[in-house]
């Protein structure tokens, strides 16, 4: 009988949590709040919380609380548990590619998998209730300058901006799903790329391969030469050499036209969806 109010005690401290704003926590966060239970206890009980569809583990030591209103998917969407887990696991992060264009209005973009683009060492996917997220590791994070914030119903995440986003595009392009699908999404991130966004920081973080490939797109599949110039001057003035590339890694670059200002090999036609 003593173990039942335990296990109620939880149910109602996640409720009040829920109250507060907060979909996610941690073991230790709930530890401190039950100094007098041991650790077996509590994970016994968010045991048959969970059973009950009352929180979701997502990573070892946090949980994510489910809504009523998420029941039947079983899990909160990632946007509103992110930021949380993210601090948990003490990374710097934003939100990427498909999803990000998905949150600047790339409306037809329906990702399956959650991007989030974080720092090494390398974060396993992550697999949950048919959820899934996708961690792009690299070994150097933006200026916060290329990042923005966007509010949730729970606080606030990191996303890439408009111009970041159609630069990792290019950079992951295998991940989601080639070229093809990249340059479509960034033709929809269009209206919201402007030349003034093109800056030192922007290019200073940019590979130079991405760079010639989006800037060669942008100039000839996009017909967007405001910002393909944009960029060429820039990469001029910060003195970055363009050597050959296959527009395409992975398909042979030999005996093919090369497109002279972004030293493209032209080894694939991209087709706008």
């Amino acid at each position: 009988m003593i173990f039942s109010k335990k296990r109620i005690g939880l149910e109602v401290w996640v409720e009040n949590l829920q109250a507060k704003g907060r979909l996610s926590f941690s073991l230790d966060e709930l530890m401190k709040s039950y100094k007098n239970t041991s650790a077996t206890a509590l994970k016994q009980s968010l045991d048959r919380l969970s059973k009950k569809k009352k929180v979701v583990s997502v990573f070892k030591g946090y949980y994510v609380i489910v809504p009523p209103q998420y029941a039947n998917k079983g899990i909160a969407p990632t946007t509103l548990f992110i930021d949380g887990l993210m601090k948990f696991l003490q990374r710097n992060y934003y939100v990427g590619l498909l999803n990000a264009a998905a949150l600047h209005g790339s409306s037809h973009q329906q990702p399956q998998e959650f991007f989030v683009v974080t720092e090494y060492p390398v974060l396993r996917k992550t697999l949950k209730k048919g959820l899934v997220i996708n961690y792009v590791n690299t070994k150097q994070m933006p200026s916060e300058k290329l990042l923005e914030k966007r509010k949730t119903e729970t606080g606030y995440i990191n996303i890439s901006s408009p111009l970041l986003t159609a630069l990792d595009l290019i950079s992951y392009e295998k991940k989601i799903g080639g070229l093809n699908r990249a340059a479509t999404v960034i033709n929809e991130l269009m209206e919201n790329i402007k030349p003034k966004a093109i800056t030192n920081d922007w290019i200073e973080y940019a590979f130079a391969t991405s760079l010639q490939r989006l800037g060669f797109i942008l100039d000839e599949i996009l017909d967007r030469k405001d910002l393909a110039d944009k960029i060429y001057s820039q990469c001029k003035k910060k003195e970055i050499k363009f050597y050959k590339i296959a527009l395409k890694a992975s398909t042979p670059k030999n005996n093919k036209a090369v497109n002279e200002k972004w030293q493209i090999i032209i080894n694939t036609e991209i087709e706008i969806d």
